[in-house]
């Protein structure tokens, strides 16, 4: 099978003859920094060649309590908040039915996703839901204690034993979680639980090919040893010993810096031309923005889905303030086909259009804007990708954690850390008067008075 490939010559235009190309020693530098473990970060490198480190016994593993969960179950509750949950629905909602929760299936467990938010109507339709269902649950957390995902878990935890027994909930529930410590593994070690490690250096965003996003994606009957091939495939085309020039991992790297150091440009705006990558671009909002945003640096990461989004966004992009730059996913081969009718009145005047592939149309939709935007001064550049399968999304994943990798410490950040998200939890938990924050709350509640 072919690799997915990158396509710069639409940004490159806006940078001086070389830029990119005098980037070369600085990258390998990185790269190596990466390789050896030593730069910023280091002790959350495990991603970096985890896709050839994974076993075919241990994706049996995974595969096998998938298949207790799919014996099991009419609905999997996934229980995770950012990466732990981000990455497996990206997966899953790609390769899934558009309308897959309109149409029963005896074969797959619907996969639902809680645990990413404190909507208490959320919740509460959520457990009406599944007051008459099998369901079983999945709590990714490292610590336990992420408030979001612990209070869920603790909710549903309580429905799964009351509707199922508790000897039948132990078969259901599963602790994706630290390898020794926390409070999601003493939990499930006291309640016999089935669990699984999430490494310790394993950061959350780049989780995905961990059981974090395996044992989800296995349960909604996808091939997770396709998945893994094609992350390995990648693994491998993006090495340290690949020549820059043909690592696109390390192109795109270069070429997104450059666009932000030398042409000015801030934001960047992660664009697709089919809708099951939707929560492809939201994972890959987080991995960078979670990534680079520190320091007072960082290049913002957006997404638009298009063509819907040029019906509210494209003005702005058009014509609006230059410090964008566009990255379009570019599927080449749709899954399905459907050709445009004849109409004998042609009212709509779209005739000229019959028997052309409804995918024709939405790829000179796809050049037609690239080629405004170009002319709108806007830098574009394309990763196109043979067609969305499993084969193919592991190497999309494995590709934009390394080029993030090399983004961020070309930036020269931590790209592996998160403390600024640690800020909003300590003001919530001082409002909320948890125990050993008292100090916090009389502070806060004394700034709110003023």
């Amino acid at each position: 099978m072919n690799n997915i490939t990158l396509d710069t010559t639409k940004a490159t235009q806006f940078l001086k003859a070389g830029t990119v190309e005098g980037l070369e020693t600085k990258v390998k530098s990185v790269q190596e920094t990466l390789e050896n473990g030593t730069c910023e970060g280091s002790d959350y490198l495990g991603w970096l060649h985890l896709p050839t480190s994974i076993s075919d016994e241990f994706l049996n593993e995974i595969q096998a309590v998938a298949n207790t969960f799919r014996e099991k179950c009419e609905v999997v509750v996934v229980a995770g908040i950012g990466g732990s949950y981000l990455g497996p629905r990206a997966v899953i909602e790609a390769l899934s039915n558009s309308f897959s929760w309109l149409i029963p299936d005896t074969k797959n467990p619907r996969v639902l996703y809680a645990g990413n938010n404190l909507g208490e109507d959320y919740l509460y339709e959520l457990t009406e839901y599944l007051k008459d269902k099998k369901f079983g649950v999945i709590n990714i957390s490292k610590s336990g204690t992420t408030t979001e995902t612990a209070l869920t878990f603790r909710l549903l935890k309580k429905q799964c034993e009351v509707q199922r027994g508790k000897e039948e909930a132990k078969d259901v529930i599963v602790a994706i979680t630290d390898p020794e410590k926390g409070a999601a593994r003493k939990a499930a070690e006291k309640e016999g639980y089935k669990t699984f490690s999430i490494p310790a250096n394993v950061g959350g965003r780049f989780s995905v090919l961990t059981p974090v996003g395996l044992l989800p994606i296995a349960i909604a009957g996808f091939d997770i040893k396709a998945l893994i091939k094609g992350a390995q495939d990648m693994e491998k085309a993006t090495g340290l010993n690949v020549p820059f020039a043909d690592n696109i991992a390390a192109q795109y790297a270069a070429v997104r810096q450059s666009l932000y150091t030398e042409a000015g440009k801030k934001i960047e705006i992660i664009e697709n031309f089919h809708p099951k990558l939707h929560y492809l671009n939201e994972w890959w909002k987080q991995l960078f923005g979670e990534s680079e945003g520190k320091s007072g640096k960082g290049i913002f990461p957006a997404g638009c889905e298009f063509t819907t989004d040029l019906h509210s966004m494209g003005q702005w992009i058009q014509e609006g303030e230059r410090t964008i730059f566009e990255t379009v996913l570019s599927v080449e081969k749709p899954n399905n086909r459907v050709d445009f009718p004849f109409d004998e009145e042609n009212l709509d005047g779209l005739n000229f259009l019959a028997g052309k592939r409804v995918d024709e149309v939405n790829k000179m939709a796809e050049l037609g804007t690239q080629l405004a935007h170009v002319d709108g001064n806007v830098p574009n550049m394309r990763i196109i990708v043979p067609e969305v399968n499993e084969y193919y999304i592991g190497q999309l994943i494995y590709f934009f954690e390394i080029a993030c990798g090399i983004s961020g410490n070309l930036s020269g950040v931590n790209a592996f850390n998160q403390p600024g998200v640690e800020a909003y939890k300590k003001n919530m938990f001082a409002l909320l008067d948890k125990p050993g924050y008292e100090a916090e709350s009389k502070a806060i509640k004394e700034r709110l008075k003023k």
